[in-house]
């Protein structure tokens, strides 16, 4: 479905800050990107949607394809209407509207918004909380409420794709677990693939399918999420265990200790 060739990127024609990275999404699969802050994460799902247009960015080398078809040089209007949403980081919403204000831009995507009562009654029943908020301004929304309706929004698009860029920041644990799981439950249902970026590496791992770890602008690690979860550098490094099982002080974490380990 998705494949990302050894792309590189680069900011203002001068920061490289994507160095060769290949991945690929499959058809109904859960694949999620794990990492530091600054590790490019953020960076590729722009590539991949378009966004990095806006700012000053761009895909130097490799290609992506979707479908067979090359994306990496369209725009972000043309790579929505292929079916690929991204969600991004923070939650942005037209706060001046109203819940389902928001939900009827979003479906504006698909058939011009002709589907949208269909649509959001279908959104409405995997957020049953957004429905009774759906006449507040979305400026008063909860944090969670408002990483609801961002989901809830991409998904008035009916993507082939979702893109979620830290659908965790800054909510409460059980939230989160609520969260992840009305996604694994949208991911099974609609067939829509979903590419994670998250640095809650345990509840990321918990529901993908794959996993792909990064560090500065490289991919220096993949696999199956079950066998990730049993490594030994990601229990130490992003579990925050060490071998015998007990939690780890990051205080103690020597960054070049796990390049030499991964990078050789």
């Amino acid at each position: 479905m998705l494949i990302v060739n050894n792309i590189e990127v680069i900011y203002n024609s001068v920061i490289l800050v994507l160095r060769g990275i290949s991945f690929q999404v499959e058809p109904g699969q859960i694949v999620t990107l794990l990492g530091p802050n600054g590790a490019g994460k953020s960076t590729t799902l722009k590539a991949i949607s378009g966004l990095l247009q806006s700012e000053l960015g761009e895909v130097t080398r490799g290609n992506i394809t979707w479908h067979n078809e090359r994306i990496d040089r369209m725009n972000a209007e043309d790579i929505v209407r292929r079916g690929i949403v991204q969600v991004i980081e923070g939650r942005p919403l037209f706060r001046h509207l109203t819940v389902e204000e928001n939900l009827h831009l979003g479906a504006m995507v698909y058939q011009g918004g002709r589907a949208f009562k269909d649509d959001v009654e279908r959104v409405y029943a995997y957020f049953p909380r957004l429905k009774s908020l759906h006449r507040r301004v979305s400026g008063y929304l909860s944090g969670g409420e408002g990483q609801m309706l961002v989901i809830g929004r991409a998904l008035m698009a009916h993507p082939k794709l979702m893109m979620l860029d830290e659908p965790s920041l800054g909510l409460a644990p059980m939230l989160v677990a609520e969260i992840f799981e009305i996604v694994r439950e949208i991911n099974a249902q609609e067939q829509v693939s979903v590419l994670l970026v998250e640095q809650n590496a345990r509840a990321a791992l918990a529901l993908a399918n794959y996993g792909y770890v990064m560090e500065q602008g490289r991919i220096v690690l993949d696999g199956p999420a079950e066998h990730l979860r049993e490594n030994e550098d990601i229990k130490e490094f992003y579990l925050g265990l060490n071998t015998s099982g007990e939690r780890k002080s990051y205080r103690d974490v020597k960054h070049y200790k796990r390049r030499k380990r991964w990078l050789g």
